[in-house]
């Protein structure tokens, strides 16, 4: 089994600034594009009204969003089809990433992000404290589909997927043929097989922000790590982190890339640590 820590949402390249975190409860934000038929504004408040205040109006309700991953069933103003169920959609070398890494059925995506805390003073949200990575959703994968093998045929089969932001038109803007595209959809489990005790979807959202960033540390890449984790205490490691890399019980975790896989096989020490952050 893979474990695969999945950077999503705002940060200081797409969006311009952290999510929030409000009381405790993370709420990321779907990142800025030009490709979407989804805006700001479709989405339950107070989404749209926390990103103008955030980013002080240079993000607006009118401006469209990449709503993925999409695993809160509620984070829409409109009802969802009939057997909605959330899912990631991923292209690219980060594709190229997990397909070779061989995530598929099974695995679990940990999503995590750039955020920080708010509050409302007068009317408008502000930032408090500092950014901290967070994890703030997770999603088991039940079934991968590829898109540019029969984009059609997916909707067909799962109709309640044809607005997802991976199978609507428009890829081809992208400048690139679909074997280097290599758009792919990641589709939840209906429930969290992995923990069969816990009663939870196979795909959801924190009520409480896990923080990674260590409290003590300068830098919001540096994480505070279990020792499954770790490498130099027998742990699985992540890809795209060298063994120097970490330290005691830090990673400095690297400043590119979406996708960083630990394979943990059979170890039974991951699983107990994903149900304190799931607070079972």
């Amino acid at each position: 089994m893979k474990i695969v820590f999945s950077r999503k949402g705002f940060d200081g390249v797409a969006g311009g600034v952290p999510s929030p975190i409000i009381s405790g409860r993370p709420l990321s934000f779907p990142i800025p594009t030009t490709l979407q038929h989804t805006r700001f504004s479709d989405l339950r408040e107070p989404v749209f009204q926390l990103v103008c205040d955030l980013t002080r109006g240079r993000i607006n309700g009118d401006a469209f969003c990449h709503l993925d991953p999409d695993i809160d069933a509620a984070v829409t103003k409109g009802s969802r089809p009939i057997g909605w169920r959330g899912a990631l959609g991923q292209v690219g070398k980060a594709q190229s990433h997990l397909r070779n890494r061989g995530v598929g059925p099974g695995d679990l995506f940990l999503f995590f992000g750039l955020f920080q805390e708010v509050e409302r003073q007068a009317g408008c949200w502000r930032y408090l404290g500092k950014p901290q990575h967070a994890i703030f959703g997770w999603l088991q994968v039940a079934e991968v589909v590829s898109v540019a093998d029969d984009a059609k045929g997916i909707r067909t089969k799962h109709p309640w997927l044809s607005d997802h932001a991976h199978l609507r038109d428009g890829w081809e803007t992208f400048g690139v043929s679909p074997k280097v595209l290599q758009n792919t959809v990641y589709i939840a489990e209906e429930r969290l097989s992995l923990l069969p005790s816990s009663n939870l979807p196979g795909f959801g959202t924190l009520e409480e922000a896990y923080i990674l960033t260590a409290s003590e540390s300068k830098m919001k890449s540096v994480w505070r790590i279990p020792d499954w984790l770790n490498p130099h205490r027998g742990g699985t490691g992540l890809t795209f982190h060298s063994s120097n890399r970490y330290s005691n019980d830090l990673l400095a975790t690297v400043g590119r890339g979406q996708e960083f896989v630990a394979d943990i096989g059979e170890k039974v020490e991951p699983l107990g640590w994903l149900q304190s952050i799931l607070a079972l």
